[in-house]
């Protein structure tokens, strides 16, 4: 690519005046030519909304050369990562050499405009601090092409981009949205650096970047409308990586901010934060709940309509002790072989979701009810007792119980299996939606638990039903001691005008 050159003293109305030029194709010999791939974190002004933030200057990242491919090259989600991303974007191809070069002039030094995929694996995102390198740099993650529009014929201000994944429109915006503009770029960057011929330069993403799975294929073109011209559009197939990550380096994980990053909201990522039922769960509410029965609880769950939140069928491991907390969950789902070796193994989301549970949270697991084989063992029940948390529920078996049991988590189960999760199971996300014990769990539920049963609680009513069922208790707390003194129950439960009185003062003297 050290080729293409661009005439440094022609002006801007001479450039887009040109009529004589060549869109290239991109073809190996470019690939083999270029030089550094450098991208810039965030430049669209819709993107920066998203992330919610907006930089005073750009700031960027590197990815290596070898992540360059060819139109029609698939992509491997690496077997063991979930989050796979696209980010269809505008790419420079550096055309003069570019040192200290002012604004004024800086976007004579860009030889070529075409299409890039920004791809990425969120899963890696932790490894290397920033930098990117086994989260970007991967073979394949930098598709680049079709086709090389020459920089003096276009306006950078009134380039468009646009990405399809799977023929449906999932990003479209110009230029004219850019907070830092191509020439600032450049102009920044080659302040510490020497842009070469071939060095390409990713200008950011704009807003409806999100993740693909194996099977999808993702398509970006970058065009200037007003002249016709076009780079084709780069199509990228997603296809299922087989080899694992070793234990010798980092292994696959995700947060939950990085599923919501990876997906661009925590709507389209499934995500309802946990935050949401802590914070409702204050610790004057905990007290209360703590001070009623579960069965007092299902009555004012019931008086407001709800009668599916009880999680059934379940054996405890701690008896009648009882347990209060937020739900954090993890959804299995049946075993197939070729999903078992795609998500099972490394770090995958059952360990994922241990290793982020913490104090105040109860982790709940799907597993269809599925007896079969076991969700979890008394390792990972040790490391959710270590984090913090208040209890296991699985409505699947449970290995190891006997040393299950004999740790101070309480764990409720369907009970007892050997098997490890690749008998039935393939762990599959987590903090989403699931179905437990024949009711549903959201993340940041309320969950309540003693030898009664287990209780899901709305976090949006929590503080109010807590308030009644303190009430209610003291009234069931002042019939059954009038009951022990041989009063009948006819009248009293539930109480007329005359014993709601009598309970009235009996409150007023303190409710002895």
């Amino acid at each position: 690519m050290r080729s293409v050159t661009v005439g440094q003293e022609a002006s801007h109305t001479q450039q887009t005046q040109q009529t004589d030029f060549e869109v290239r194709p991109v073809d190996q010999a470019v690939l083999d030519a270029a030089g550094k791939v450098l991208a810039v974190h965030l430049s669209y002004r819709s993107r920066a909304e998203q992330r919610g933030r907006v930089p005073a200057s750009p700031s960027y990242f590197m990815k290596a050369a070898s992540s360059l491919s060819l139109s029609g090259t698939p992509v491997e989600r690496p077997a063991g990562t979930e989050l796979l991303a696209f980010e269809g974007e505008i790419a420079l191809v550096i055309g003069t050499a570019a040192r200290r070069v002012s604004l004024e002039d800086a976007w004579a030094y860009v030889g070529w405009v075409t299409a890039s995929n920004d791809l990425g694996v969120y899963d890696m995102k932790y490894a290397d601090k920033g930098s990117n390198i086994r989260s970007k740099s991967g073979d394949g993650f930098t598709p680049f092409g079709p086709a090389l529009i020459p920089a003096s014929v276009v306006d950078p201000e009134a380039l468009r981009v646009r990405t399809w994944v799977n023929g449906e429109l999932a990003q479209d915006d110009t230029t004219n949205d850019l907070l830092f503009s191509f020439a600032q770029i450049i102009a920044d960057l080659s302040q510490l650096m020497t842009l070469h011929p071939g060095d390409v330069i990713l200008t950011g993403t704009p807003a409806g970047s999100s993740v693909v799975v194996p099977g999808d294929t993702v398509e970006v073109e970058v065009d200037f409308p007003s002249a016709g011209l076009s780079s084709g559009r780069l199509s990228t197939p997603v296809v299922q990586g087989t080899e694992s990550f070793a234990d010798f380096g980092n292994l696959p994980r995700i947060t939950e901010a990085d599923r919501i990053d990876a997906f661009g909201s925590e709507e389209a990522a499934g995500v309802v934060p946990p935050v949401t039922g802590k914070s409702a769960l204050t610790e004057d509410v905990k007290a209360k709940l703590l001070s009623v029965a579960t069965a007092t609880i299902s009555g004012a769950l019931r008086k407001r309509g709800l009668n599916n939140v009880s999680i059934d069928g379940l054996q405890a491991t701690k008896g009648t002790q009882k347990v209060i907390g937020t739900a954090r969950t993890l959804r299995y789902v049946p075993n197939r072989e070729d999903l078992f070796k795609s998500h099972g193994g490394g770090y995958n989301a059952q360990k994922r979701i241990i290793d982020a549970i913490g104090p105040g949270e109860i982790l709940v697991m799907e597993a269809r009810g599925e007896k079969g084989s076991a969700t979890l063992g008394d390792i990972l029940a040790l490391r959710a007792q270590v984090r913090g948390a208040e209890a296991i529920i699985t409505d699947g078996g449970v290995r190891d119980l006997s040393a299950v049991t004999e740790l101070d988590i309480p764990t409720f189960h369907n009970g007892a299996h050997p098997a490890v999760l690749g008998r039935k199971h393939v762990p599959w996300d987590t903090d989403v939606t699931i179905g437990c014990g024949g009711t549903t769990i959201q993340p940041g539920d309320v969950i309540v638990a003693d030898a009664d049963g287990i209780l899901v609680i709305p976090p949006a009513i929590v503080a109010e039903v807590a308030d009644e069922v303190v009430e209610q208790e003291r009234q069931d707390t002042f019939v059954f001691r009038r009951v022990q003194e041989g009063h009948k129950v006819d009248g009293l439960f539930p109480m007329n005008a005359e014993w709601k009185a009598r309970y009235d003062e009996w409150v007023a003297e303190g409710a002895k």
